[in-house]
């Protein structure tokens, strides 16, 4: 089984990466756990570079073979002004267009100081109206993570 893993901050040493990486680490036997490290090469999502017929930009076309490839993704994203940072909002809107990833399920994480609900609220959102399969609407929210915690994942 392979799984993507996409962490919503750019930060080299974000909380919510080393999470992602924590649970590559214990993934079962015969899982895969694969880590998208290309959210900040992706362009600023326009919808004229979009349309039909019209190849997308390279970074966008390997993003969605890596994620229609895959059995299913997990995101873990921090929280900022109760909502989703936007590198990874933008990532989202270049997904929108691709029927490839209807029904995909997907997993949601935060390791966010205030607690995340509200960008989880927003992601369930977003990726229930791209008819993306939300696994069990459940969400886990980690609301302190340790610097050491942190640290030791974050490599």
């Amino acid at each position: 089984m392979k799984i993507i893993a996409i962490s919503g901050s750019l930060r080299a040493r974000s909380s919510n990466l080393a999470l992602l990486r924590a649970a590559a680490a214990i993934a079962p036997a015969g899982m895969e756990v694969a880590i998208y490290d290309g959210l900040a090469s992706l362009p600023h999502f326009n919808p004229d570079d979009d349309e039909e017929g019209v190849a997308p930009p390279a970074p966008v076309a390997a993003l969605r073979a890596l994620l229609a490839d895959a059995d299913g993704i997990v995101i873990s994203t921090p929280e900022y002004a109760h909502g989703l940072p936007g590198s990874l909002k933008n990532a989202l809107d270049w997904l929108v267009s691709d029927g490839a990833l209807v029904d995909k399920p997907v997993a949601i994480l935060s390791a966010s100081p205030i607690g995340g609900q509200f960008a989880q609220a927003s992601l369930v959102e977003i990726l229930t109206t791209m008819n993306w399969r939300c696994w069990g609407r459940g969400q886990l929210r980690r609301r302190s993570v340790t610097r050491t915690w942190a640290r030791r994942w974050s490599r």
